[in-house]
């Protein structure tokens, strides 16, 4: 049992908590207010004034797939042999000694939603993850999460461009993807039947997209990519994300009218290739005034996880209010990858995961965990 006194809290979900207290049971928030009686077993943690949040939420990368100080020995992320490759699943990759989570935890992030990267049209399933442990099994909170597919240059870019081979162009991809889907739909639509269809490992694995279980999480940064994945996602009736959305400012208005979540990132770096040419910082923030769900992503390792508060940071500088931005890196990514009823915030009967921080990173360079608490344990702590 842990209790933390004289903390500055940031619930997230209700108002800020000067000189609160927060008491952690087992694994779960049991309590948090401004007085807290004092359990004669539990250990006092004094946060010294210092703020208190959830851990941060990370909405997408490749952490564990993508191993740090590695070349192909642990590039574990794309399977580039076949462009349409459902089948493949996340935890089957996740190292979690790879250094990237260690040092998230460092900087925060507690739970993060990794996966397959980009190369192919459909690369397989995401699985939200807690970012503390020695055995993925353990540390999954939600598998699977997502169902990755990817627009513009990267598959055309492997593919055709590599091996002249589809798809070579944006309707090669589109085209590609929907034949899964026209085939993933009649799938489906047997098995419902009572039907018995041959057995496919591909269309198997689309089954949670087509029952409305997981949504497509589309890679899309240009403009016309973010409208095409909106454009299939409805004429197929499938839940979506619109992950990176680079160019998403520009058709704010457009987006307002659908309401996918927006998944904003990475923006810290150089633009690598021209579908980033517009990425800015000033992003986030007019989504979010534009009334989106905005979540603010690193892509890790392409930005170090541990820096996503500083990513939500300088959107607070370009313009994005930084309550949003708070919620951008909590309570926004956790309610679209569906586990707001564990993270996220602070709040009597989620899981423990809080950071007491050095200095409010969204403000302060440096700004990084004092401590960080992971399902009721320290897992970190600075001193």
């Amino acid at each position: 049992m842990l209790l933390i006194r004289n903390a500055h809290i940031l619930p997230i979900v209700g108002e800020e908590i000067e000189n609160g207290c927060l008491l952690i049971e087992g694994s779960k928030i049991a309590a948090i207010g401004r007085e807290i009686p004092t359990p004669q077993e539990a250990e006092i943690i004094d946060a010294q004034g210092r703020l208190v949040t959830p851990g941060c939420v990370e909405a997408h990368c490749h952490v564990g797939l993508d191993n740090e100080g590695m070349n192909w020995e642990g590039a574990d992320f794309n399977e580039m042999v076949d462009p349409i490759t459902p089948q493949m699943r996340a935890i089957d990759s996740i190292n979690p000694l790879d250094e990237g989570l260690a040092e998230a935890i460092q900087g925060g992030v507690t739970t993060a939603c990794t996966g397959p990267g980009s190369a192919n049209v459909v690369g397989g399933t995401f699985a939200v993850i807690k970012l503390h442990g020695k055995r993925v099994d353990k540390m999954v909170l939600k598998d699977p999460a997502a169902m990755k597919c990817a627009f513009g240059e990267n598959p055309k870019g492997c593919y055709g461009k590599a091996g002249g081979k589809a798809p070579m162009t944006r309707m090669g991809t589109a085209a590609l993807l929907r034949e899964l889907l026209f085939r993933a739909k009649r799938y489906y639509d047997d098995k419902q039947a009572g039907k018995d269809p041959a057995f496919d490992m591909k269309l198997e694995a689309m089954l949670p997209v087509m029952a409305g279980e997981i949504p497509l999480k589309c890679h899309c940064h240009r403009a016309d990519d973010i409208l095409t994945a909106i454009r299939i996602a409805k004429e197929f009736g499938l839940r979506a994300t619109l992950d990176h959305c680079t160019d998403g400012e520009v058709i704010a208005d457009e987006l307002a009218e659908e309401d996918f979540p927006v998944l904003v990132g990475p923006t810290l770096g150089h633009k690598s290739k021209i579908e980033l040419a517009s990425k800015s910082f000033t992003t986030p923030g007019i989504l979010s005034r534009a009334g989106l769900c905005v979540s603010i992503i690193t892509d890790a390792p392409v930005i170090p996880l541990r820096f996503l508060p500083m990513c939500a940071g300088l959107a607070v500088n370009s313009g994005l209010d930084r309550q949003e931005a708070w919620k951008a890196i909590t309570i926004n990514p956790a309610r679209t990858l569906g586990v707001d009823d564990r993270v996220g915030s602070l709040e009597a009967g989620k899981d423990a995961d809080v950071v007491i921080w050095t200095a409010d990173p969204l403000s302060t360079v440096g700004g990084e965990a004092y401590i960080t608490i992971i399902d009721g344990k320290i897992v970190y702590h600075r001193a």
